[in-house]
């Protein structure tokens, strides 16, 4: 009885955490930024053309140099990926995705830290992954060796 009330108890409070995060500011700047990213027609006319070229720029790097259009291709997806990269919906939206992960990676490590120092939690972040002996790899399916 008793482990089925302390797991009531830690799922009552993950989920707490879980409205706090979703109803903090850095999520609600993540969403207002998201807003903007959909609705505006000339970001979302960038992000397609950035798109339809990439697909074929994947279809040139099957071939390398050798494909007829390739010095074209290589310019125009530099180009329109600069472009989509500029615009001041895209770059917002990715300073406030970074900031939300920053969030959940800072939230990952305390839990796990409260659980045990040896816990391993994979952020991607080398400052989280310091003291951690995987050094974030751990989502690349063991490949990191600390499984």
């Amino acid at each position: 009885m008793l482990a089925t009330l302390e797991r009531l108890e830690i799922q009552e409070s993950a989920e707490e955490l879980a409205a706090q995060i979703l109803q903090s500011d850095i999520a609600e700047e993540y969403r207002r930024c998201l807003y903007r990213l959909k609705s505006d027609k000339g970001t979302q006319l960038k992000i397609q053309e950035f798109s339809k070229m990439k697909e074929l720029y994947e279809e040139v790097q099957r071939f390398g140099r050798y494909h007829p259009d390739y010095k074209r291709v290589m310019k125009e997806i530099r180009e329109l990926k600069r472009d989509m990269d500029m615009d001041e919906n895209v770059a917002s939206f990715r300073r406030a995705e970074k900031d939300l992960q920053s969030l959940l990676d800072e939230v990952s490590v305390l839990i796990g830290r409260s659980v045990s120092e040896n816990v391993k939690v994979p952020t991607g972040n080398p400052f989280f992954d310091s003291g951690s002996a995987c050094g974030g790899g751990c989502g690349s399916g063991g490949s990191c060796g600390c499984s």
